[in-house]
């Protein structure tokens, strides 16, 4: 892979994995609409690393309160938890669900779930849910307002995200909003949910990092899937200040009808 490939794909990654688009149909299309090479394990671990990097660095204000709440929390009962313990646990009980099946399923996310009409069909599917829970969601409650059982149901919903053209922030957010979250709200608590699986999966796969060819282009991946990444948190969330989803929800329907229309060239052209 040269280095302008690299840095497709590093903003690719760094867009989807935040943005409600999908990173992972995204890294699917792409190569096969445009006849990228296939990027190896390397780079792909590479990628991901960025984001998280990127994950870090936005929230670590939040991290250096959630850390310290959590051992605090282990001398207290759950009714006498402050509301950052309380966040810690739900975003570590939100968590269990996506590592478990991440565990289970991950070989067939990525072989039989690639199929670029399967794809396709997920980024409008859940485009549509997307819609629907911005559109009827009541909007009333804050992470200061949540309850055990959004953390499942968002955690549950998490679990979707292996499927290329989910979304792993797209469903965890339509699952917030589903459960009368706000916007700003549901998509803070979407990347910090995020955190524990990416870093967990990231954690996984560094052996096949280190491992395999540790050229270039994965460093140049990276510098910019962090960057990218770090700008799309940032601007996502201001966005959502004074707007809806519904941009990306348009964008999501016409990605799916350009992967509609390339898979019928490409077999009947």
């Amino acid at each position: 892979m040269d280095l302008w490939h690299a840095i497709i794909m590093g903003t690719v990654q760094g867009l989807g994995e935040f943005l409600p688009i999908s990173s992972s149909a995204h890294l699917v299309i792409f190569p096969w609409l445009f006849n990228f090479p296939t990027p190896g394990l390397t780079f792909d671990v590479a990628l991901h690393f960025g984001t998280l990097l990127a994950l870090v660095a936005f929230f670590y204000r939040d991290w250096l309160q959630l850390v310290p709440s959590f051992f605090s929390s282990l001398r207290k009962k759950p009714t006498q938890y402050n509301p950052e313990e309380r966040l810690i646990w739900f975003i570590l009980i939100g968590s269990i669900p996506a590592a478990i099946v991440g565990l289970l399923v991950e070989k067939y996310a990525e072989t039989i779930f690639r199929n670029p009409l399967w794809v396709g069909f997920n980024m409008a599917f859940f485009g549509g849910l997307l819609y629907l829970a911005d559109r009827l969601g009541k909007k009333t409650k804050g992470m200061g307002g949540m309850g055990l059982w959004d953390t499942v149901l968002i955690g549950l919903a998490q679990c979707l995200a292996l499927i290329p053209g989910t979304s792993r922030s797209g469903v965890t957010i339509t699952a917030a909003m589903g459960r009368k979250m706000d916007r700003i709200s549901a998509a803070r608590f979407s990347f910090l949910l995020s955190t524990p699986v990416i870093a967990g999966a990231a954690i996984l796969k560094a052996k096949d990092f280190f491992q395999g060819v540790v050229d270039v282009p994965s460093l140049v991946g990276i510098g910019v899937s962090f960057v990218v990444g770090y700008l799309a948190i940032k601007y996502m969330l201001y966005f959502l200040q004074r707007y809806s989803f519904l941009v990306y929800i348009l964008y999501r329907m016409a990605f799916a009808l350009v992967i509609f229309v390339a898979f019928w060239i490409k077999h009947h052209g």
